[in-house]
């Protein structure tokens, strides 16, 4: 399918810019041994975004850079807000989109997450929009269903285009940073709906070539379970990316 495996690492609200930039080039001599066949992202927090930017381009790493939010306006009187082409200007590859706490914490609903999926395509970057479900509802066996409505809510109105270079990350909320997590083939089954979601918006070509990743408590213990999955494209990692050879361990299960 020709679909090629991505691990993104969400450094969260972690790391000041300077251990960002030390973090990155640990990370870089992790993989030195690796031949790219496995596309790397690390994702600092904003303050960050400048440091990792120049450390990367600097020492010529393989390595892409993405922001963890961004507002849907190109500009504007948005006190503490920072637009997709502020994000451009540093050489940010992806922007995560809809993550679960940006919804629980900040108000991020489903509409919300479109304008921004739009507006990071519109900017010339890539959205990585992140969907899952609570505890409460799978076990209530709506799992389907609810993530079908985030996914096609946060999507809707892209070109064919834009769907298929989209990246969508399946992280179930309650596995997010508990150690709990769903089997590789119960995450293969939501990401096959995802995917199956999308054909239907936009025709099964796209569908094809759209990744998706998985997310909640990836560890190089239990990475190569979930990337051996035919319908899971790879990871987004959360603590498990704040170490570069925890890191490191996830990237080679991707190979």
């Amino acid at each position: 399918m020709g679909r090629r495996m991505l691990v993104a690492g969400n450094w969260k609200m972690y790391t000041t810019s300077g251990e960002g930039a030390i973090l990155v080039q640990d990370l870089a001599d992790e993989l030195s041994d690796l031949d790219g066949e496995v596309e790397v992202v690390v994702g600092p927090p904003f303050t960050g975004l400048k440091a990792v930017s120049t450390v990367i381009e600097l020492d010529h790493l393989e390595i892409g850079l993405a922001a963890q939010d961004c507002h849907w306006e190109a500009e504007g009187a948005f006190t503490g807000a920072i637009a997709p082409r502020m994000l451009l200007d540093l050489h940010v590859d992806y922007v995560i989109v809809g993550h679960s706490e940006r919804r629980e914490y900040f108000g991020e609903t489903d509409e919300t997450v479109n304008r921004k999926v739009k507006a990071v395509f519109e900017a010339g970057m890539v959205p990585i929009m992140c969907v899952g479900e609570t505890l409460v509802t799978r076990e209530a066996l709506e799992t389907d269903p609810y993530v079908r409505g985030q996914v096609t809510a946060g999507a809707a109105g892209l070109t064919p285009e834009q769907a298929e270079r989209l990246v969508i990350a399946y992280e179930p909320i309650w596995a997010i940073g508990t150690g709990r997590m769903p089997t590789p083939e119960s995450a293969n089954d939501v990401a096959r709906m995802i995917r199956a979601t999308i054909g239907a918006m936009y025709g099964p070509p796209v569908a094809v070539k759209m990744r998706i990743l998985y997310g909640g408590s990836v560890k190089p213990e239990n990475a190569k379970m979930f990337f051996s999955e035919p319908d899971v494209d790879g990871g987004l990692v959360g603590g498990a990316a704040l170490k570069a050879d925890s890191f490191a361990g996830i990237v080679r299960a991707a190979h």
